[in-house]
Formats: C-alpha cells, structure tokens, sequence
C-alpha cells in the first residue's frame, strides 16, 4: 500500500503544475441522471508508468478548469474528454498534460471526469450527459473565468474522441431533465477536435457511421487526426469528415502514414507528433484564438 501511495504522489507530483485551478461538481448531489444512487464508489486512481494516472469508478463527475496566464488568456476555452475505451480515463496522457498545452496558447483548459467504467445498456448515455453538462456549465460560468461563450470547444481522444463527436451531433438531444439554470444554455461546442476517435463506425472497416455520429446541418466545424497504422482504424476520421463535407461544414482531416494509438502530446518520431501545431492553426483559422477584447 505504501509503495501505491509513493508512486501515486510522485506521478501527481510530476504532472504539470497549472495556477488556479477550480474544480466543479457537474451535478447537485444526488442528481446524476440514470446513476444507481445506491453506489458509493468514489473515484479511484491507478497509477500506469506510460499514461500517468488512470482514472475509473468515477461516479462523482467534474470538470478541473486550468487557466492560461493572464497576459495569455485570448478568452477561448476547450473542454477536453481523455479516452480509455469508456472503461478508464487516461488522466494525465489526455487530460492534464493537454490542459498544459492548451494553456500555453492561451486557453482555457476545462477537462472532464466523466463516468466510466462502462454502464450496462447504452454506454454512452452517462458520458453525453456529463458532457454536455460541462459546456454548459463553462457558458454558465464564462465571465468568471474570463471566457467568450461563443469560443468553447471540444477535443477528445480514442472514446473520448467519439465522446466528443456524438456530443457535437447531438447537441440538440434532451438527454437529462434539465435541473437548474445552466441547463437553460447551450451545450453545442463552438468546434470540434478528434484525435485518434473511436467507435464512430458501424464496422471497423466501414466508412457507414453510426446513427450516434451522423453529422447534422448544426454540427460545428471539425478537426480529425489520426494515423494509418492506428489499431483503431482512420476510417472512423474519414467517415466522419465525410459526413461533414457533405454538409459543407468546415471540416480537417489529417492522417499520418505512422503514429499508432495513444501518443497524446508525447513527442515521437512520427509526424503525427507535430498535431497540436495544425489544430492551433485550425482554431486560429476559425477565429478561436483571436484574443478577446
């Protein structure tokens, strides 16, 4: 127990150290929607040597908000949803260290804890419905947190990738009965980012989506990433940019010859490793970054 505990403090200590953080409950106590209320798990960390920490059981969902120094901040902001195959989140690899990123481009990193590991049924539901719950918060709280409401985005990886596509479809749903006033906002991202996504395809070597992942008339703009020795296959990238350009919404596809799965912001040899360049350019393309006034 004691060497769980020593390494658990040595990979915080390790993760990037990002000044005024905030952390924020998604729900009123005892109101997660479609959640046995009888569960008492709380969130449970695992320490991996590659990914950092491991985050599962989490039946208490939040969003951390890390802020970008002031002379910094241009007033966007990014919810990011860390994947892990809606069983695990992998909390540092995609999740504190891009919230790291972010904020060295001036935006404010907003990640999310969201249910895992997988409910029986329609896994998905929980996810969406924190997810969805977290941009509307961030609207709700934007001034405080000096954030232009018209500039939140979305950016995930692998199930968090398709966490974020779904989300960005599906903005319209009514998936919970609203509970108080952030839920009379919003919770359409201003753009979309999908690295390396997942499950978005009714095969794995189709290019048909899922009816979860067909892009609408409202589905915001879009970036994919992805390489092509992926074991998640590119086709999920491609179909969903397909789906999108039939639509004529702005929409990037980038795929690399190598790269593989679940680099994060780790750099490699890959090309692929230089992705957190093209989506600055992308957001900075769409008028995301320009800074606010």
């Amino acid at each position: 127990m004691k060497t769980i505990l020593a390494a658990a403090l040595l990979t915080i200590a390790a993760s990037p150290v990002l000044a005024d953080n905030v952390e924020l409950n998604l729900w009123p106590a005892g109101q997660v929607p479609d959640q046995d209320q009888a569960v008492k798990e709380e969130i449970v960390e695992v320490i991996d040597e590659r990914i950092g920490r491991k985050v599962t059981k989490v039946t208490k969902p939040m969003i951390t908000v890390y802020q970008p120094a002031a002379e910094k901040r241009n007033g966007a902001a990014v919810v990011v949803c860390p994947g892990g195959g809606y069983n695990i989140l992998a909390y540092d690899l995609e999740g504190t260290e891009v919230a790291q990123w972010l904020n060295d481009i001036g935006v404010t990193a907003v990640v999310l804890h969201y249910r895992v590991p997988r409910a029986k049924g329609d896994y998905q539901i929980g996810p969406m419905q924190d997810a969805q719950r977290a941009i509307r918060l961030t609207r709700q709280h934007a001034a405080e947190w000096g954030i232009d409401p018209a500039r939140i985005g979305l950016l995930g990886f692998s199930a968090g990738g398709n966490l974020t596509a779904i989300t960005g479809v599906g903005h319209e749903l009514k998936t919970y009965d609203p509970i108080d006033d952030a839920d009379k906002l919003s919770c359409r991202p201003d753009f979309l980012v999908l690295v390396y996504p997942a499950y978005l395809t009714t095969e794995p070597d189709s290019v048909v989506l899922n009816d979860t992942a067909q892009a609408t008339a409202t589905t915001p703009p879009a970036i994919m990433i992805h390489a092509e020795d992926d074991p998640v296959p590119c086709n999920n990238s491609i179909a969903f940019f397909l789906s999108l350009k039939r639509l004529k919404t702005p929409a990037e596809l980038h795929i690399y010859p190598t790269g593989g799965h679940g680099y994060g912001l780790r750099p490699t040899e890959h090309a692929v490793t230089h992705w957190p360049q093209v989506v600055t350019t992308f957001m900075q393309k769409q008028g995301m970054l320009d800074k606010q006034k």
